[in-house]
């Protein structure tokens, strides 16, 4: 199937509540035009130099999410035009996202990362971590007043074990209900990002609402 079948059929799957971010790093322009003329206009990328290459040649209607891991030394490049930042893991590093986005007299939205798999490669926060960020963002909302906390983003292990992405992902959960209940002027947990290629059904069943799908709409890279 095309690229343009490949994301009709999910989206006619999706249910209407979900956001679905196409995830095209590696891809070349050709096939995010083919995605973006079936009507895709979100699309996450995790490097953040050739995310730019790309914004520089495509429509500007089009939301840039910054999925990777994020490199402060190159913050700089995307401040001018991302729509949302999903992998925020320190208060260093969102301190410097506010101090770029002052510069540009901007606000960014980010989603900051928990670490729930097993894997120790992935990156992201503990829950007494996320406390002590969200604490610091709520006492101190002039030091971050060019950033918004808008959710939180998670990644399940890698395996075939369905019932341990399940547990994993209904944990993300409980840590985002709980954490949405308090909200300040730039933290307001709206957003639950969890959910690839190989288990976003499950996500959503799990009470994800934005999910990131990129080899099931471009091919396996």
């Amino acid at each position: 199937m095309s690229i343009a079948e490949n994301l009709s059929k999910i989206k006619s799957a999706l249910p209407p509540h979900i956001t679905l971010v196409a995830v095209s790093k590696t891809k070349p322009v050709v096939d995010l035009m083919e995605a973006y003329n079936a009507g895709q206009r979100i699309f996450g990328e995790n490097k953040i130099q050739e995310m730019t290459e790309k914004w520089q040649q495509m429509p500007k209607d089009i939301q840039w999410h910054m999925i990777g891991h994020v490199q402060s030394n190159k913050i700089k490049y995307m401040i001018p035009y991302v729509h949302l930042i999903h992998g925020v893991d320190s208060s260093k590093l969102l301190k410097e996202i506010n101090r770029l986005a002052r510069k540009w007299r901007k606000k960014i939205d980010c989603l900051l990362q928990i670490h729930i798999a097993e894997e120790e490669t992935k990156f992201g926060l503990n829950e007494q971590e996320l406390d002590e960020i969200l604490k610091q963002v709520q006492h101190d909302q002039q030091g971050f007043e060019n950033i918004r906390i808008v959710g939180l983003m998670g990644m399940a292990t890698f395996t075939e074990n369905q019932e341990q992405i399940k547990r994993e992902f209904l944990h993300l959960k409980t840590i985002f209900d709980k954490q949405s209940q308090t909200s300040t002027v730039n933290c307001q947990l709206n957003t639950l990002s969890m959910g690839m290629s190989g288990d976003y059904q499950l996500a959503i069943e799990c009470g994800s609402n934005m999910v990131r799908i990129g080899s099931s709409i471009f091919g396996s890279r």
